[in-house]
């Protein structure tokens, strides 16, 4: 066992990595040296197997159906609001509507309306 002929494998691969890494470009033919080097022109290089086109396409409408159903969750919630703000709104004005009857006529008239009023609007809906 010699130890002169052993050489270490680091001191070789870092001078083969680098040569490999490094490749210079020379000056370019039309002289525009400000734009990047051009790469071959390679037709098929966009093309992927159909099965995978197939499973990307799948993922990205189970994407799609999920944004979908967060979005018409969000628009429910909205809309949820926005009825609530409405008949906070309807019940005040029915309110000082007959708080302004009952500065005119006799309280049990206006409970009578009230009731007469809640009956017509259960049979009308």
């Amino acid at each position: 066992m010699s130890v002169a002929n052993s050489k270490p494998e680091s001191a070789v691969s870092p001078t083969v990595s680098s040569q490999q890494t490094i490749q210079k470009h020379g000056n370019r033919v039309n002289g525009k040296n400000w734009h990047a080097p051009k790469k071959p022109f390679r037709p098929t290089a966009g093309q992927t197997a159909y099965a995978k086109r197939k499973e990307h396409d799948q993922i990205k409408q189970a994407t799609k159906a999920r944004e979908r159903e967060m979005k018409d969750e969000k628009e429910q919630e909205r809309k949820s609001r926005i009825q609530a703000i409405k008949d906070r709104r309807k019940a005040k004005e029915e309110k000082e509507r007959y708080e302004k009857m009952a500065e005119k006529m006799h309280k049990k008239l206006v409970e009578r309306r009230k009731r007469r009023e809640k009956r017509n609007k259960l049979l009308k809906s």
